[in-house]
């Protein structure tokens, strides 16, 4: 049985990709909270690597919405697109 405290989380900087990707998708409704971090993942490699248009990596997620996947991705685009990030 450990004694010690957890390590502490250091927060990613806000001008991050982490935070501005998984800002994008914080206001996606989705049937869980596991498939908007899933998003989320998915958009940080998109930013990352941006190797394919952003349609396949919100495809490529395979994440369960409540809204239609092109609602989705006009509402990623947007908030990317207010977050300084060109498309």
């Amino acid at each position: 049985m450990t004694t010690k405290p957890p390590s502490q989380v250091h927060p990613a900087p806000e001008e991050s990709l982490e935070r501005i990707a998984y800002a994008s998708v914080s206001g996606i409704p989705t049937v869980e909270p596991h498939d908007r971090d899933r998003l989320g993942y998915t958009i940080y490699l998109w930013l990352k690597h941006r190797r394919d248009p952003l349609e396949h990596a919100v495809k490529a997620a395979v994440v369960r919405l409540h809204i239609s996947e092109d609602e989705a991705i006009q509402r990623i685009r947007t908030s990317l697109q207010s977050q300084g990030v060109s498309l």
